[in-house]
């Protein structure tokens, strides 16, 4: 793997943020190089947030925006077009189908995971981001399960490690939810 731009998109409140937290440091924990921007909107709730992580076995050449991504995550039809108009050809698109309104009029693979739906299943909505890095996690190997779950407890704030537990759960949950390594052509694992 040289680099891999991973794109992240959904409305505030639905976690991207932390999913691109988890993702990176994840990354880091083994021994690779990231880049991480995130972008919201002026709310808290209901606007948009954006993220970009690039994940390299050597120092990171992309700028912190991509003009086209390997992959994306995107947990709500709202502001989608920031991802669509990034992808490239042959990318891989994790849909949250729970709650995804449309058409998926973009390029590459779409795989559609029920986030909000299996995040009810645990008991909590909040976790969805996690079932889609659970996902994203199985289906790629851009990084591993152990390191992504280490990361989750690194990347919540001292107000919210109660939940630590629960979101561990949700990356178990979302990477049973999918055929692991089911697109190889993705793999973050270096040959």
């Amino acid at each position: 793997m040289a680099e891999r731009e991973l794109l992240l998109s959904g409305i505030g409140g639905q976690g991207v943020q932390l999913a691109a937290q988890v993702v990176a440091r994840a990354a880091v924990l083994e021994g690779r190089e990231v880049s991480l921007f995130g972008s919201y909107g002026g709310m808290m709730r209901g606007g948009n947030t954006h993220a970009t992580v690039v994940v390299g076995d050597g120092p990171i050449v992309a700028p912190p925006t991509v003009s086209a991504a390997w992959g994306a995550v995107v947990m709500h039809h709202d502001y989608w077009d920031f991802v669509r108009d990034r992808l490239r050809a042959d990318s891989l698109l994790l849909v949250n189908s729970t709650v995804f309104v449309g058409d998926l009029d973009g390029p590459g693979v779409v795989v559609e995971v029920p986030a909000t739906d299996l995040a009810f299943g645990l008991g909590s909505a909040m976790t969805a981001s996690m079932v889609m890095v659970g996902a994203l996690v199985a289906l790629t190997g851009l990084v591993g399960l152990d390191a992504a779950a280490e990361a989750v407890a690194r990347s919540l704030p001292p107000y919210r490690t109660e939940h630590g537990a629960l979101n561990r759960e949700a990356l178990r949950v979302g990477a049973g939810a999918v055929e692991a390594g089911a697109h190889p052509a993705w793999s973050g694992v270096t040959a």
